[in-house]
């Protein structure tokens, strides 16, 4: 299954400045393996040493947030558009 994964500017150094790239798989975690195995090291930089979603990056399939579906066993059936997207922290 193909899918659609947008790439936020601080990981498109990985992508060759790609901001959108595809990938395969029927679960987020099997599209996060295909695109590791495209773009080696970006999954590194989405989770964290326990193979989870790092803290302050944000993934949406369809506009959904995983961490309130299935987090990494989130189908994303073909065509999914799937969005990387880190948090943003500031303060006064």
């Amino acid at each position: 299954m193909s899918v659609s994964v947008r790439i936020p500017t601080i990981l498109r150094t990985y992508t060759g400045g790609e901001s959108e790239v595809t990938a395969a798989g029927a679960t987020l975690a099997e599209v996060l393996d295909d695109l590791d195995g495209s773009y080696s090291g970006i999954k590194g930089r989405i989770l964290d040493d326990a193979g989870e979603l790092r803290r302050f990056v944000n993934v949406y399939v369809d506009n959904d947030d995983v961490r309130f579906l299935d987090n990494l066993a989130t189908p994303t059936p073909d065509g999914t558009q799937i969005s990387v997207i880190p948090a943003v922290a500031g303060g006064c």
